[in-house]
This record gives structure tokens, sequence and C-alpha cells, in this order.
């Protein structure tokens, strides 16, 4: 075990960068930089400019020929335009999934999303090294949320009705993780009639929210975006238009591409937004374009072209 590393100041920091071999144009605004946004976060962004040592297939503690920290910051003022876009964009087709599962699955019954034997098996099933069931898990996860909402429409059914939300009202205070389990919970009809929506099967519709729930926690928790691999790989159909994406799902671009595509199939929007912010990207010679796993003619590609 290695003891913490040293505290160091804003100065001390930027000093560092520069023996390591980081140019800086701007002592000043650097400083600036730092203070507003810690040396943590913006590690990320210069990792990709350190020197790779073949030998032992590690980064080393020294940056590449021309790396500045003007490309730094440009690279996260990049990701942070990304971030808001994907945010906004991903917040509509959740704002949609909600009002079509809790629609289908109310058809059956205001309160299914209570009992396990309306839901379908999966629900029952009990995950290993559990004692409960899927849906006992969930069920104690949305009870908890229940009881710290502050939501008008909450209260209002906790005095007049007993407290139980129709399923309608339920998917409305779940997350996007609680919203996710209750669609692969719900029963393969449910599942199908929403997936058959968006010409996805129930098992690729799954996955996609699985996919973009992790995408939407990056977003909300400010982190890296542009560059990253994602910890899942969706299950892609055979659509013409997700082709180019099919062996590099789990890319920035990939899992873009899966918003570009429900906007489309949902009718959401004109699908402008992100192409505009992916055409930001600060081109430099050290960290390419394609390292969000976009194919050199991402604009021509049929969900990205912006209307001229």
């Amino acid at each position: 075990m290695q003891p913490p590393k040293p505290f160091r100041s804003h100065e001390a920091q930027l000093e560092l960068l520069i023996s390591r071999g980081m140019h800086v144009d701007d002592t000043d605004a650097a400083i600036a930089t730092l203070r507003r946004v810690s040396y943590y976060r913006l590690s990320g962004y210069w990792f990709p400019l350190r020197v790779f040592d073949r030998a032992s297939g590690r980064s080393l503690d020294r940056f590449q020929e021309g790396s500045t920290f003007e490309t730094v910051v440009n690279l996260y003022d990049f990701d942070s335009r990304l971030r808001t876009a994907v945010f906004d964009e991903l917040s509509t087709v959740e704002l949609t999934v909600r009002a079509y599962l809790g629609h289908e699955l109310g058809g059956i019954d205001p309160l299914i999303h209570l009992s396990s034997t309306k839901l379908g098996p999966f629900a029952r099933q009990i995950p290993n090294g559990k004692k409960d069931t899927r849906h006992d898990i969930w069920l104690d996860k949305y009870r908890s949320t229940i009881r710290r909402s502050r939501e008008d429409f909450v209260a209002h059914h906790r005095n007049r009705y007993g407290g139980d939300l129709p399923v309608w009202a339920a998917v409305e205070v779940l997350d996007w993780g609680g919203l996710s389990h209750l669609y692969s919970m719900s029963p393969r009809a449910v599942q199908n009639r929403i997936s058959d929506r968006v010409n996805l099967t129930s098992p690729q519709f799954g996955s996609w929210l699985k996919s973009l729930n992790i995408v939407r926690n990056y977003c909300a928790h400010h982190s890296r975006m542009f560059n990253r691999v994602y910890d899942i790989k969706p299950k892609i159909n055979d659509d013409h238009r997700l082709r180019p994406v099919r062996r590099a799902g789990n890319r920035a671009f990939g899992q873009l591409t899966l918003i570009q595509y429900l906007h489309h199939e949902y009718g959401l929007s004109d699908g402008t937004r992100i192409p505009l912010v992916l055409g930001s990207f600060p081109h430099n010679e050290l960290v390419p374009f394609t390292r969000t796993g976009a194919p050199e003619d991402w604009r021509d590609l049929p969900l990205w072209r912006i209307p001229v």
C-alpha cells in the first residue's frame, strides 16, 4: 500500500504539469481553471496526451510533444457541452418510456407493480446471493422512494387512497434504474408492445434501457463521456441505420446513436442537437475525434445528417 499523494497548491499542480512536458500559454488563466475545475477531474482529459510505453503497456508520467493546457480545457469544455445535450435528449426519452410503461401496465391492473404474481416471471426470480425475489428488492426501493417523496400527487394519493399509487403515477417517482427494472419485470406482452413501438425486440429494448441508464448517470455526475468505453454493449437490431455501431456499441458514438434512433422512432425531435455538439469537437493533433468511436463519415449517416 502506498501512502496518499501529497497535497499540492494550484500553483504547484501547474508546475508539476509543466515539468512533465505540458505547454502552458497563460499561467494565470490555467490556475484560474484549476480553481474552478479540480486537477483530478481534468486529469481524465490530459490522460490521452501522456506518452504511452509499449514495452510496459502503461502511460508514463510525461506528456507527448505538442501537449497544451489549452487542448485539455477545450476537450473538457466540449465534453461539458456534450453532457448537457445528452442529458436533455435523454430526459425526453425517459418521459416517453414512463408514459408507455405506465399506460400498458395500468391497462392490466392499476396496482400491478405491487404484485409479483401479476408481473412477468423475471419478477419472481431470486438473484444469485440474494434471499429475496427481484420484485421484493425493487419494491423495497420503490417504497423507500415513496416515503421520501415530497411530490404533491404522492401526498394526494397517500391522504385519499391510502398511499397506493396506480402504476401510471408510480412510474413518475421512479429513477431510470427503477423504470428499467420495472420494464424487465413486466409481462412479456407488455414488453413487446413497448419495444415494438421502436422496432426492437423486448430483450433489445431492455438492454438499451440499461445502457442509457449508465449514460444518464455519467451525465448527472458530470463524468467524462466522449472517449469512454461504456460498461454495457447494447443489443443492436438489423436496422441499417445502426450497422455502423454494431461493433462499437459500447463507445460514446454507439451510445449516442441509440439516443438519435429513439428520438427518430418516437418522433421526439429533429435529432440535430447532439450532432451539432459533436461537430464542435476541438480538433487537435493528439486526441482525434475517432476517440468517440465515430467513423470518419459520421455526418453522412442517416441518423446523424443535419437538414440543410
